[in-house]
């Protein structure tokens, strides 16, 4: 799905849960047969989604060579110091706490995207 206001095109797949998530970047379960040379510019993980926990999916995706060295941002509302060594000592990337504000989450997911897609340089990029 594209995000209004975001830039010329910025798709974003959503996942319901950390499973689904798992499913899509692998190319399994409902998303078998997809391209997994395709994947994205950069994953935004919620720490507490269903199914498996944002933390979990991390771990996982760390652990796959299809998806070990893909971007990935932690999302949470928590400002706590042991979330953010977990997520760091895991392999994030980045971990950014979710403003309560939309107005300023808006802000700060944009701040993300100029800075994933337009700033930063990816091994998928290279």
């Amino acid at each position: 799905m594209a995000l209004e206001g975001f830039g010329p095109k910025a798709d974003i797949v959503v996942a319901r849960d950390g499973a689904e998530a798992l499913d899509y970047l692998w190319g399994i379960g409902s998303y078998r047969g997809r391209d997994t040379h395709e994947q994205p510019a950069f994953v935004m993980l919620d720490m507490q989604l269903p199914k498996l926990s944002g933390l979990e999916v991390l771990r996982n995706v760390r652990k796959n060579p299809l998806t070990a060295l893909l971007p990935v941002v932690m999302l949470t509302s928590s400002n706590e110091p042991a979330d953010m060594t977990a997520c760091y000592q895991s392999g994030a990337n980045g971990f950014v706490c979710k403003p309560v504000e939309f107005g300023k989450f808006t802000e700060k997911l944009k701040r993300m995207q100029a800075y994933w897609l337009d700033v930063n340089e990816s091994v998928a990029s290279a």
